[in-house]
């Protein structure tokens, strides 16, 4: 301001000196005057001209200028520069803010305080089967119509969740064979605005169920044998028994802990294999070793349960090594050789073979002449218990555990189980290797 004064001063000045140098000291006040009123109109019009642009486009103001008004300018121009910097900041932002969002596998809606949609994440949209653009500012109730969720919605006792089948993955759920799951939690904040969250919890659900079926599945396989030691005890206990009667109950008695003792030991088996890490690729068997072993235990289960036997073969087309862990290759073909033994009839023929395909994968397979498998059981024969004949399997001491065993063991290294059956003429059973875990074997030094 002292400068707009003295500026002021001197334009007055300057003028009355001229008025008086040309008419005399008679009209120097006059000369003021004038002065004074120029510089105030142009005063005025440098101010008119920042006034007009600031309301047209404070982008258009110009550079800095002489006097105040030039200052000025230049002043606001760099506030505005500054407001500009950090409005795009905040932009940027809170573009990371929803980016992150979007990224979220968890569901986001925000909702105002009339519950109509403010924004949402593919993820919720994909859920509930809405659009993230065209349903802004619906109603979500109007849009999920799940009788559950639209009264949670509308309680504003949001303490709990509310879990609902997703109404936008019905097709998906029909793809796959079960139903979406959805947690829907709600959050208020800002007043009455809403925040959904919501969560898929079919993984968390059907693990729960797997958890209960198993337990139950364990509880009654094991319920079974001890009724039946119980009843020996007592029948020992409480009734005179001659020699052979006893060895016999007492033979019974001694079956019954047998196949308790495989059935805990095929449980600590799946516990280990599920705990552990995966096992590495420079440890590498011998196939003939491993083939070995199972026709020693093939032949032996083989006469304790058929008097006529089975007719086994065991070929190998190609001297090979295998990579992993010996004891679980070991118990994944004896698995497969075992069973076939069990489920086929004595006389009955049981091949097993081992060959290298020309891609370099190895294929250990067992092939059988039993009664076969319908098509609609193949893909659950390696879910835990599950058997096609319950008495079938009890009779020949399964436990309903193997082929889950196979699969874990074969997932571990990066093999694939392969199923093949027909009904009344057998079925076929290979594990195929890939190729990093197969190598010639090599010539041992004499």
């Amino acid at each position: 301001m002292p400068f707009r004064i003295a500026t002021f001063l001197i334009a007055s000045l300057a003028i009355a000196t001229g008025v008086v140098a040309a008419f005399g000291w008679k009209f120097g006040w006059l000369g003021a005057w004038l002065g004074a009123v120029l510089w105030l109109v142009l005063d005025a019009w440098r101010a008119e001209r920042l006034l007009q642009v600031l309301r047209n486009d404070a982008a258009g103001l110009p550079t800095r200028g002489p006097g105040v008004w030039g200052e000025l300018s230049e002043r606001i121009r760099k506030l505005l520069r500054e407001r500009e910097q950090q409005t795009r900041q905040a932009e940027e932002r809170l573009q990371e803010f929803l980016a992150a969002i979007q990224a979220s596998p968890n569901g986001v809606v925000l909702l105002d305080e009339q519950g109509r949609i403010e924004w949402c994440n593919q993820t919720a949209a994909s859920q509930f089967g809405i659009d993230a653009e065209r349903d802004l500012a619906q109603h979500l109730a109007n849009l999920v119509r799940d009788p559950a969720f639209v009264a949670y919605l509308a309680s504003w006792n949001y303490s709990r969740d509310v879990v609902i089948d997703a109404p936008g993955m019905g097709h998906h759920a029909h793809q796959r064979g079960h139903a979406v799951r959805l947690s829907v939690q709600v959050h208020p904040y800002a007043g009455n605005r809403r925040m959904l969250l919501t969560r898929d919890i079919t993984a968390l659900e059907q693990a729960e169920a797997m958890r209960r079926d198993f337990v139950a599945n364990v509880s009654h396989e094991i319920r079974t044998p001890l009724t039946v030691l119980a009843g020996f005890v007592e029948t020992l206990q409480n009734l005179p028994l001659d020699a052979d009667e006893r060895m016999r109950y007492l033979q019974l008695m001694g079956q019954q802990s047998h196949r308790m003792e495989t059935l805990v030991n095929d449980l600590l088996t799946l516990s280990r294999l599920e705990g552990s890490a995966a096992p590495s690729g420079n440890q590498w068997i011998r196939i003939r070793a491993l083939l070995a072993h199972c026709e020693d235990e093939g032949r032996g289960l083989s006469k304790r349960l058929a008097p006529l036997g089975h007719k086994l073969s065991f070929t190998i087309d190609a001297q090979s090594e295998v990579s992993g862990a010996p004891t679980e290759l070991q118990s994944a073909m004896s698995n497969l050789l075992t069973n076939a033994i069990r489920y086929t009839p004595g006389g009955g023929e049981v091949a097993v073979s081992w060959r290298v395909l020309p891609d370099g994968r190895g294929e250990y397979a067992v092939k059988d002449t039993g009664p076969g498998i319908a098509a609609e059981h193949i893909p659950r024969l390696t879910e835990r218990f599950y058997r096609i004949d319950r008495s079938r399997s009890r009779e020949t001491g399964g436990t309903g555990l193997g082929l889950a065993i196979v699969k874990h063991i074969a997932q571990r290294h990066g093999a694939e189980l392969r199923i093949e059956s027909t009904v009344g003429k057998g079925s076929r059973f290979a594990l195929l290797f890939p190729a990093a875990r197969v190598r010639e074997a090599r010539v041992l030094a004499k």
